[in-house]
């Protein structure tokens, strides 16, 4: 339990050094949330803090750790729950829509611990991935740029998706594949200024 804990303050001290970038990027389809106003400083720090748990998530799936991906997986259904809804500017219809992405990202996340093999896990984490695009984009998120990419041969020619907050590729699902298999399909990008 104290390494939990201390994982969870160690996650939560990262959390503040996330940097808020400011990428120029052009969307091609920009998607339409709920009608909302900017996000308020608490939501953004613990949406921080679930991105930060999301990535270093996706980093165990990529070193094949089964303790990291359980403990990862733990830490998020934490942070999951205790997403500052409550500070989210908007009317109640998005607020409700996020606590259903949240609620079913925190569900998926226990089925993931609950499953056997490798495999299996990376099935849940790929409804993980796809809840979280999901909540990025119904609260528009607007801190950093994020990168949502999606290989066609995962999951024996399936296709699965997951997020980065860099383009750099790495595959959450197949890492040890000699050619790369990722794509950008959208780059999650709600920066009013831009």
């Amino acid at each position: 339990m104290k390494q939990f804990l201390a994982c969870f303050m160690v996650l939560l001290l990262l959390s503040c050094s996330f940097q808020n970038e400011k990428n120029q990027v052009e969307l091609g389809k920009k998607q339409v949330a709920l009608s909302k106003t900017t996000n308020s400083n608490a939501f953004n720090e613990s949406f921080n803090t679930l991105l930060l748990a999301y990535f270093n998530l996706k980093d165990q799936f990529i070193a094949e750790k089964d303790s990291g991906i359980a403990q990862n997986a733990r830490l998020m259904i934490l942070v999951s729950d205790s997403l500052q809804l409550n500070q989210l500017k908007g009317d109640s219809n998005l607020i409700n829509t996020a606590r259903t992405f949240t609620e079913g990202i925190s569900a998926e996340l226990l089925g993931l611990l609950g499953e056997n093999n490798l495999l299996s896990k990376r099935r849940s984490f790929q409804m993980v991935s796809d809840q979280l695009y999901d909540l990025i984009r119904t609260v528009q998120y607007d801190q950093i740029v994020l990168y949502h990419y999606y290989c066609s041969s995962s999951f024996d020619d399936q296709g699965a998706y997951w997020i980065s907050q860099i383009a750099d590729g790495k595959n959450p699902y197949s890492p040890k594949l000699k050619t790369p298999c990722a794509e950008i399909s959208d780059t999650l990008s709600f920066n009013r200024l831009q």
